[in-house]
């Protein structure tokens, strides 16, 4: 029962990021567009490509999808509403989202077409430079609660929300989780207007609409995720805690559409080094000054 109602909280929380994703490129509000951008993806031919991988080619979509549900199965929505509570959670939440550039890399050479091979390749650029904000932060957090389990790291929360306790750490995993997610500015393995979809130029009808539900579960996922590691989780008076959470993530999933819609497109080549000249010392000093405060705060 637990996992039906994550998996259908999953489905309703993809359905919602795909209606504020629109609103935010069109400045429309149309709660019905999914519903018919989908109806129409699985009534269109699903086109094959003259010499693709095959197994890479139709693998991909279902792996992006697998390893966006395997994230989230480890983040708790409220006490007890979670598919697995792992000792390492945190760590296992990191290892799920390893899988989105295997996914990534075999869309891009699965067709075996220069848009899809350039935008997967690309994506390789993002994880070198990414990677490591993902996983300092979640070390910072774990110093603090003292464990790796994601709803002991809530429940550490329980007094000061880590966005408070360590707002530089929240701050990279924000901007890191965008870039996994592959959300603007740092959408260049699809890049809409320059590889004409990217990974995604050479898929069609089901396949397509399978790539993109994966894509909204993976942008629920991150956002799920910045929610336990930094919001407090469930925590908030006086509605349900799952309430709590489904308004966090997708608050936060507003806030990535609302912050990339505004920024220009960054090439893999800054963005590496940004990351690792500055993103990186960064997340260090996070953990220096979390370590610091654990041991002088009880």
């Amino acid at each position: 029962m637990t996992t039906v109602a994550v998996l259908a909280a999953l489905l309703a929380g993809a359905y919602a990021v795909a209606v504020l994703e629109a609103w935010a490129r069109t400045g429309r509000m149309r709660p019905g567009g999914p519903l018919f951008a989908a109806a129409a993806l699985i009534g269109r031919e699903s086109f094959v490509p003259r010499k693709p991988d095959r197994l890479f080619f139709e693998a991909a979509p279902v792996l992006l999808l697998v390893a966006a549900v395997l994230a989230a199965a480890v983040l708790p929505w409220a006490p007890g509403l979670v598919i697995v509570d792992l000792a390492t959670g945190a760590l296992f939440v990191n290892a799920a989202f390893a899988y989105v550039l295997v996914a990534l890399i075999m869309a891009g050479w699965g067709p075996d077409g220069a848009y899809a091979m350039v935008g997967g390749w690309r994506f390789l650029g993002q994880l070198i430079g990414y990677s490591m904000l993902i996983v300092m932060p979640i070390t910072a957090v774990a110093m603090r609660a003292e464990s790796l389990v994601t709803t002991v790291i809530v429940d550490s929360q329980a007094g000061v929300w880590n966005i408070v306790y360590q707002p530089l750490g929240f701050v990279l995993f924000f901007i890191a989780a965008m870039a996994l997610a592959f959300l603007p500015p740092f959408d260049l393995p699809t890049a809409p207007g320059e590889l004409a979809g990217g990974v995604e130029a050479e898929y069609a009808g089901r396949r397509l609409a399978v790539l993109r539900l994966a894509r909204a579960l993976l942008v629920v996922a991150v956002a799920l995720a910045t929610t336990v590691f930094y919001l407090g989780g469930w925590r908030g008076p006086w509605l349900p805690p799952w309430a709590w959470t489904g308004l966090k993530t997708l608050a936060v999933a507003a806030a990535m559409f609302a912050l990339g819609g505004r920024l220009p497109r960054v090439r893999e080549a800054h963005f590496l080094a940004w990351c690792w000249k500055l993103g990186i010392p960064l997340a260090l000093l996070n953990i220096f000054v979390v370590g610091l405060l654990v041991l002088a705060v009880p």
